[in-house]
């Protein structure tokens, strides 16, 4: 399964090292939808690129697009392909099938409130150890798949290519048209 990642890139270190495309960044999470840093790191990745860019730029929205905002920690976002291999097990939060056996709520999955949101994963990550993440679909749009993996798949990745963001990447554009941002 192809997938892909918007993260702040350091082109220095190597794949699994800090600010590289597959580390896990515990250090930084808890704010995220399914967060428990204190168990697990997790990435958070997406079917396609445009539904990471969006990720990475919903904060801004309205705001003038300029490359500061291309930017994080001091270190310049890039986007990440990356092969998540055939066997891996995600729990598919998308399946009507999934979602009643888990006894959860589509309204409760995709609500932006993590106290809800965050718990659910950890329940799943300790009930299902063989399952190395979760499928579920994107609040901007439900047709996007988002995925989020646990430490544990690891050693399922592989990295296909990296890309720093410009202005002038076509994909940027498009998530900043969605969002309102006004280009200089």
């Amino acid at each position: 399964m192809t997938l892909y990642r918007a993260f702040a890139w350091n082109r220095a270190t190597g794949d699994e090292r800090p600010d590289a495309p597959l580390w896990f960044p515990r250090v930084f999470q808890g704010e995220g939808r399914h967060d428990n840093p204190d168990v697990y790191g997790c990435l958070y990745l997406a079917d396609r690129p445009l539904s990471c860019v969006i990720e990475q730029l919903a904060a801004f929205r309205g705001q003038r697009l300029t490359a500061a905002l291309l930017r994080r920690r001091g270190m310049p976002l890039a986007l990440a392909t990356i092969h998540l291999r055939d066997e891996a097990i995600l729990l598919d939060l998308d399946d009507p099938v999934v979602l009643r056996r888990e006894r959860l709520r589509p309204s409760l999955v995709a609500t932006r409130l993590r106290d809800v949101t965050q718990p659910q994963a950890l329940d799943l990550y300790r009930r299902h150890t063989r399952a190395v993440g979760l499928r579920w679909w994107s609040t901007w749009e439900a047709r996007w798949t988002n995925v989020t993996l646990f430490d544990r798949a690891a050693p399922l990745l592989r990295v296909d290519e990296v890309h720093e963001l410009t202005l002038e990447d076509s994909i940027v554009a498009e998530a900043a048209d969605m969002f309102g941002l006004r280009r200089a």
